[in-house]
């Protein structure tokens, strides 16, 4: 089993891009281990059931809806903090994601731990590029995304600039 680090996000909506930007600048920043997959989920929904089955560890990143935070502010849920039947709407794409895990969760397949690192938008509006506040996020939630990964074995090596 695998590790999958997921952002998902709509490029067309401003902040709720961060998930996609995030997984973009990983990708692109460090040499992963070819047990770490990397992937640009967009706004998909049960097309990503395969690529999210049977992971040892599934690291979600995404924009979280949430009047209970500021914009930028970087949030961690993990396992059953991660809200698998959304009574609430947590992400833009909480449908999409939700049905996958359920689904996940009755054939199997769900993984062995699962963390969603979010961070609450300023703005959804139709934008390419994300606010400034948001975009100041995105190191920090790299950071998590980093931590997340060394704390399940992973070694990183940073690309040669």
């Amino acid at each position: 089993m695998t590790i999958l680090v997921l952002g998902v996000g709509n490029i067309l909506l401003s902040d709720e891009a961060i998930g996609v930007r995030i997984a973009g600048v990983l990708a692109a920043r460090y040499h992963l281990p070819e047990h770490v997959e990397v992937l640009d989920g967009g706004t998909a929904g049960m097309e990503l059931l395969e690529a999210m089955a049977n992971r040892r560890h599934l690291i979600i990143v995404d924009a979280i809806v949430s009047r209970k935070y500021s914009p930028g502010t970087v949030l961690t849920l993990r396992d059953e903090e991660v809200p698998v039947l959304f009574t609430n709407k947590v992400s833009p794409h909480q449908l999409g994601l939700a049905d996958v895990l359920s689904a996940l969760r009755f054939t199997g397949e769900f993984p062995r731990k699962l963390t969603l690192i979010g961070v609450i938008p300023a703005s959804l509006e139709p934008h390419v590029g994300l606010t400034p506040v948001v975009a100041a996020s995105l190191e920090p939630a790299l950071a998590r995304v980093i931590a997340e990964l060394r704390d399940s074995g992973v070694t990183l090596v940073e690309r040669a600039a």
